[in-house]
């Protein structure tokens, strides 16, 4: 039986493999132990925001999934508050097996207890599975998303 909880420090190496557990994670992220200084940098940074969760799946006691939840106030929509999902990941070994679902069923309970109205993601282009899976839960392509590396 799944369990969801809140990400802490402990967690960190299990994430940083999970994010590398695909085909995109595989080629931009680095696991190897000890972790670059940027991870624990950048889930402190997570930690402390009152905007930000950092969701765990936990099936017999092993992460199995993620993702990270950040509310973020709007003017737009008549200052409609929203919700972003980021980070969504599924061990390998685990996945087309529920867990994705409930992560975001999750997430989506939390957006609502924050009086989200919107609750937004993006997905690589490369990754049609994934798309589809977001759709099949209602989510919907209505913008283009563009991005400039910094």
């Amino acid at each position: 039986m799944l369990t969801f909880r809140d990400a802490v420090a402990e967690d960190l190496e299990s994430l940083v493999a999970l994010l590398a557990d695909d085909e995109l994670g595989s080629t931009r992220e680095n696991p190897v132990l000890p972790l670059d200084s940027s991870y624990v940098q950048a889930f402190e940074q997570i930690s402390n925001d009152p905007g930000n969760d950092l969701l765990v799946a936990i099936d017999e006691g092993v992460i199995v999934g993620m993702l990270q939840l950040t509310i973020i106030p709007y003017l737009t929509h008549t200052g409609t508050t929203r919700a972003l999902i980021e980070g969504v990941r599924v061990k390998s070994d685990v996945r087309n097996k529920g867990v994705g679902q409930q992560l975001i069923a999750v997430a989506i309970r939390r957006a609502r207890k924050h009086q989200c109205g919107i609750i937004q993601l993006t997905s690589d282009k490369t990754r049609p599975d994934a798309i589809r899976f977001y759709e099949k839960l209602g989510f919907v392509c209505s913008h283009e998303g563009l991005k400039l590396q910094l």
